[in-house]
């Protein structure tokens, strides 16, 4: 689907977004117009899914991070519905992601600090619909964090 010209236009933005059309076209090789309209093929193809910034949650005052393993119970027919459209509702949870296996779902949760995370766990998390079992996993570091492709 992506010749060369274009998994190049791709490494480039992706190494720097916030280059426009002609320094992306400069960079690979190929004219303005050009670059344009195969970024805005690639995103009508739904490769491209968006651009945007990349903000410091502890920079904001976000200084704890936890990981949510969750169990639902699967006697009901709509839990993994209906946990999913209720947890997509709390402003804090970060990352929703989906499992084959014993855990069901994983939640990333950010807080201020302690306290917070603490009222967030109490009112928010543990009210969502249809949980058998939830395991807490705080984050003390992270070490790698990359959405960038090799492509």
């Amino acid at each position: 689907m992506l010749d060369t010209v274009d998994r190049s236009l791709l490494r480039h933005w992706q190494a720097d977004a916030t280059l426009n059309s002609a320094e992306l076209a400069e960079r690979v090789g190929i004219t303005p117009g050009k670059a344009a309209r195969r970024l805005a093929r690639m995103q009508d193809a739904g490769v491209i899914e968006g651009v945007g910034a990349v903000v410091d949650w502890a920079a904001l005052g976000y200084s704890v991070e936890v990981s949510l393993r969750v169990t639902l119970d699967k006697t009901v027919a709509r839990a993994f519905d209906e946990f999913i459209e209720a947890a997509r509702g709390v402003p804090e949870v970060t990352e929703i992601q989906t499992f084959l296996g014993r855990v069901d779902a994983r939640l990333n949760i950010i807080a201020r600090d302690m306290p917070h995370y603490h009222d967030i766990y109490r009112d928010r998390i543990l009210t969502l619909p249809h949980i058998a079992d939830i395991e807490a996993l705080m984050q003390i570091a992270r070490i790698k964090s990359e959405e960038v492709l090799p492509i």
